[in-house]
């Protein structure tokens, strides 16, 4: 396995991570225990060493699988988790309909933090993110709120999630920034006009979530997919018939490619994303060891100058229809 560091940190993960979500939250009904407990030690075996959850996920479902799966391993390994909202017991992971409201307040932080370390069975939280950036505390407590946390020893690296540039900049100043976690990939591309130039200024690692578009971005979804409703994508304007059937042309061009470097669509998604930056560290989730070999196997491919550039260009010419979010989650990005 290829390993990578995040920005100017010290950070060291493998080239890519996985992220955990879906085993409990968002996709449907959480996925058997002892399954994706395997899954996970498999990863490990895989030399996947970056592995990405939050207190949100089930809620706390998702901590606790990971926590237990990994601890046989945890001095070798990243685990990543977040704070940031409050976590109600009438959340309702259906599309966040009940979305919990974010909250980032210093003494909310702290809490948040204790439980997780509980949950992950861990003394040390390796990376710890902001979820969502909270319109209603200055970015600036939050960082000093982690920094605190840093310096008692229960934190060791701060993250943020969907930021925009100022608030980065703004957080970076008061507690330095390793990583920002955003989605980005093929038919998301917003990080790379002005995020993007930003971290690598100020030598900030990119984790990008959805690095496969939800799935989409491998080829097996096409306008007659049907998402029960405990699965978040059939909340999402780009997961309407309409949009999976005007966005094809993307998986036209991944296929093509693939063809041509007897790969499949999803590892040329993942090796483009790849060769964008040395400090890119991608987090695609699955609850399938065959998808997890299949990510995996996109580090061997090689993706020339040339072979970019015709993707890039053919992208170019492609206009993904339909909007991240329903209006509400997309006012949370970007801040």
């Amino acid at each position: 396995m290829q390993r990578r560091k995040l920005g100017k940190s010290n950070l060291e993960v493998s080239a890519l991570g996985l992220g955990c979500m879906g085993m409990s939250f968002s996709y449907g009904p959480p996925k058997d225990k002892q399954e994706m407990t395997a899954l996970l030690c498999a990863a490990v075996e895989h030399g996947v060493t970056f592995f990405d959850t939050a207190e949100v996920y089930g809620p706390f479902l998702n901590e606790e699988l990971v926590g237990e799966a990994l601890a046989p391993f945890r001095d070798q390994l990243v685990i990543a988790t977040k704070f940031g909202f409050d976590v109600s017991p009438n959340f309702d992971p259906r599309g966040m309909k009940g979305a919990p409201s974010p909250n980032s307040r210093p003494e909310h932080i702290k809490q948040a933090v204790e439980g997780s370390l509980k949950r992950l069975q861990v003394d040390v939280i390796d990376l710890l993110y902001q979820h969502r950036v909270d319109p209603n505390v200055p970015i600036e407590d939050v960082a000093g709120a982690v920094r605190d946390l840093i310096q008692e020893g229960k934190v060791k690296h701060f993250g943020l999630s969907e930021a925009g540039v100022q608030t980065i900049r703004r957080a970076h100043a008061v507690q330095p920034v390793t990583a920002l976690q955003s989605e980005y990939s093929l038919w998301t591309r917003t990080p790379e006009k002005e995020v993007m130039p930003t971290l690598e200024e100020l030598g900030i690692g990119f984790v990008p979530y959805s690095p496969l578009g939800r799935g989409f971005l491998t080829g097996k979804i096409d306008e007659s997919a049907r998402f029960d409703s405990s699965d978040f994508r059939s909340t999402l304007p780009r997961f309407t018939p309409e949009a999976l059937k005007a966005n094809q042309a993307l998986i036209h061009l991944l296929g093509s490619i693939a063809e041509r470097k007897q790969a499949t669509p999803a590892q040329i998604a993942l090796a483009w994303l790849l060769a964008q930056k040395p400090w890119i560290a991608p987090i695609p989730g699955t609850t399938k060891l065959h998808r997890l070999e299949e990510n995996i196997g996109a580090l061997s491919v090689g993706l020339t100058s040339d072979d970019l550039r015709d993707i890039d260009e053919a992208a170019s010419k492609i206009t993904v229809q339909g909007a991240r979010y329903p209006e509400k989650l997309e006012q949370m990005t970007g801040r």
